[in-house]
């Protein structure tokens, strides 16, 4: 996994979500700024937390949450820019980033649970 790519750009993604949430609170929005910010800041924080899993299983689960996470923000963020609180340019930014974040967690997951079914294939064939 590229770990350090990863947890950089949510890192990243989740500065830009607080800054947004900040433009979001100062027209007075407060319904979708409360959910985008959590949605947008617990993918960091999952990805943060699968470093430290119980386990492979425990991986999996935490970057499988963290892609729920980045699919909600993305519809959080498809919402403000058709309601007009965000403009196409800023939508587009960071759609783009929360897309990149979510193909990077696929394919982690991907290599997380094609490596945890070799391993368990090769303990039951070496018993």
């Amino acid at each position: 996994m590229r770990n350090d790519e990863l947890s950089n750009q949510s890192l990243d993604f989740a500065v830009s979500i607080i800054n947004l949430v900040k433009e979001l609170k100062a027209k007075h929005e407060s319904v979708i700024s409360n959910q985008i910010g959590r949605s947008g800041t617990s993918i960091g924080a999952n990805i943060r937390e699968a470093q430290y899993a119980h386990g492979t299983a425990d991986f999996i689960a935490k970057l499988q949450i963290a892609l729920k996470e980045a699919n909600e923000t993305g519809y959080w963020l498809e919402l403000l820019y058709k309601t007009g609180y965000i403009t196409e340019p800023s939508y587009k930014s960071l759609d783009s980033a929360c897309t990149s974040i979510r193909i990077m967690l696929i394919s982690s997951i991907k290599t997380a649970k094609d490596r945890w079914t070799k391993e368990k294939k090769d303990h039951y064939e070496s018993d």
